[in-house]
């Protein structure tokens, strides 16, 4: 019988699709024995090749996409015996490089890109993103040119940005048996919480009462530690953003502040070496008290705060006084700039908002040319000592949104009152931090006068003042926004608003009254660039009842007795 015709002149490569172990058997190879016998034979152009693949190198196996394809071709048949399969191989070269796309070469791309069609097409693309960049350009310098100009804001030192906190007897604010500096770092995170820009400290200076030769400025009493202590306490301060502001008032044990007239030149120099020795050691500024005793007490400020100011600008002088005539104010801040002063000008309030609007604008009217404004009740004292109890949240929200510094006594943010603790001093009652604290003249203290027992009310008096403080620090028409006072024809309501540029404005609407009233908020005063809208969001109240966030209609809204609101709305271009 004559052999079976050739196939056709290609190479065949058999694969074996076994592991290389299901080969090594007799079986196996008698098989590709067999195989081998009858492909030689057969004398064809290109001879059949069989090529163990499982026996080659990974990386010398054939992967490209034709082997592939015949492998699964060639499997799909099932022609093959003993798991082998063939693949056919290209002729020669030729067929394989015309199998892949190698793309233009370099001169057909020269002549391609050089043809008329291209050419056009190329500059039309480059035209139209001229134009569009050109066209951009035109519009960014169109909205920079017709943009309202931002306001330059003014120079804030520290102190410009937020609240001051006093604690004038460190052994009352901490308690008897740890009243002293390492006591205090404990307060620092409390401290923080309030979100107070600095506290003022003391005195704590050695000073034997009325005796001038037994008073040192320049060293801690040892009942409240060392200078170890201080400044250890400094650095702590420091490291958590709060100032640190050492009251210097000489005699602070005596019945005379500042000793005897006639030792006045003697206390001037001590004064001066003491302010250089703190700056050195690293306070932020100083308070002194009592200023309205001190025979031209003017003159000693500007003075004093030459000292504090060469050393560096960013250094305060506080000056307190007792005093609340307005002139007796002034003629103290007569020869010093951007000093603050805290006096108990606005406790002559007979708690109207009428009586609060005049003294707020005639303060305002004749101290902010030269100075920086500063609020409080008193020098030393707590608010609790000059304001009924349900007016303490309408004061702390006055002082927080008027334009300047307030300025707080430690306990002003619970509500402390200086008359609830036997056998304590009224200027400086204990601190109530828990049930624990001490004890009032009626029983033991309940949880809402303490710290602990407020901090977990988010109604409470602490919270308010805490959320005040926040305001206080971050907005911009609440930090050096101008002051524009609404009419009103109700005797008991006080309204005004803050505003800085292109920020948020702030409405602030108070009722001193005992009885509910609509707020009447009257603009004819107000200058051109700036209006009321007819809705504004409502920041927080100073009573329950009212939703944050709610929106109010303006010419409708009306007030709880002895409620303020903080509000917002945007600026209108």
């Amino acid at each position: 019988m004559d052999p079976e015709p050739p196939e056709p002149s290609t190479d065949v490569v058999s694969v074996s699709c076994q592991p290389p172990s299901a080969q090594s058997g007799p079986g196996a190879q008698d098989a590709s024995a067999g195989g081998d016998s009858g492909t030689m034979s057969q004398g064809t152009e290109s001879d059949m090749k069989e090529v163990e693949l499982n026996e080659l190198e990974p990386e010398k196996q054939p992967m490209n996409a034709a082997s592939e394809a015949a492998v699964s071709a060639v499997m799909a048949g099932g022609s093959e015996k003993n798991g082998l399969v063939k693949i056919k191989v290209a002729d020669d070269e030729a067929e394989v490089a015309a199998a892949k796309f190698t793309g233009l070469s370099k001169e057909e791309l020269l002549k391609v890109a050089g043809s008329p069609g291209w050419v056009r097409t190329r500059w039309a693309l480059l035209l139209l993103f001229w134009l569009g960049w050109l066209g951009m350009l035109a519009g960014a310098v169109v909205i920079i040119v017709q943009a309202p100009r931002c306001r330059e804001l003014p120079t804030q030192h520290w102190w410009h940005k937020g609240a001051l906190y006093r604690i004038g007897d460190l052994q009352a604010f901490l308690g008897r048996d740890q009243g002293d500096l390492a006591g205090l770092k404990e307060k620092l995170d409390y401290l923080s919480t309030l979100k107070v820009k600095g506290f003022v400290l003391g005195p704590i200076h050695k000073n034997q009462k009325d005796d001038i030769d037994r008073t040192d400025l320049e060293q801690i009493d040892p009942t409240f530690g060392s200078k170890e202590d201080f400044d250890s306490l400094l650095q702590l301060a420091k490291k958590k953003s709060i100032r640190v502001i050492l009251d210097l008032t000489p005699n602070y044990r005596g019945q005379n502040s500042w000793f005897l007239p006639i030792q006045m030149n003697t206390v001037d120099t001590k004064m001066k070496d003491a302010l250089s020795f703190w700056l050195q050691a690293g306070v932020d500024g100083f308070q002194v008290r009592d200023m309205d005793s001190v025979t031209d007490a003017s003159l000693f400020l500007s003075e004093w705060q030459n000292i504090t100011k060469s050393f560096s600008e960013d250094k305060v002088l506080i000056a307190g006084t007792e005093s609340s005539n307005l002139q007796q104010i002034l003629n103290l801040l007569r020869h010093t700039k951007d000093l603050l002063l805290t006096s108990s000008y606005l406790s002559a309030s007979d708690s109207t908002g009428k009586h609060m609007k005049f003294l707020v604008t005639q303060y305002w009217n004749n101290v902010t040319d030269e100075h920086w404004c500063s609020w409080s009740l008193s020098q030393a004292g707590l608010l609790s000592s000059f304001v009924p109890a349900h007016l303490l949240r309408l004061y702390q929200l006055l002082l927080f949104t008027l334009p300047g510094t307030p300025v707080f006594s430690s306990g002003d943010e619970i509500g402390l009152t200086a008359a609830a603790l036997p056998g304590q001093p009224m200027k400086a009652p204990v601190m109530l931090w828990d049930e624990l604290s001490s004890v009032n003249s009626t029983g033991s203290v309940s949880a809402n006068m303490t710290v602990q027992g407020q901090n977990k009310d988010t109604g409470s008096l602490l919270s308010l003042f805490r959320l005040l403080s926040l305001h206080r620090s971050k907005e911009r028409s609440l930090l050096h926004g101008d002051f524009q006072v609404l009419s009103s024809s109700e005797p008991d309501s006080f309204s005004y608003i803050r505003q800085w540029d292109q920020n948020d404005r702030f409405l602030v609407v108070l009722n001193f009254g005992d009885v509910g009233q609509s707020a009447m908020l009257g603009v004819p005063d107000l200058p051109s660039s700036t209006s009321l809208p007819a809705r504004a969001t409502l920041e927080l109240s100073t009573q329950p009842g009212r939703k944050e966030g709610a929106s109010l209609e303006l010419e409708h809204l009306r007030l709880q007795p002895h409620e303020g609101l903080l509000l917002r709305f945007p600026h209108v271009a």
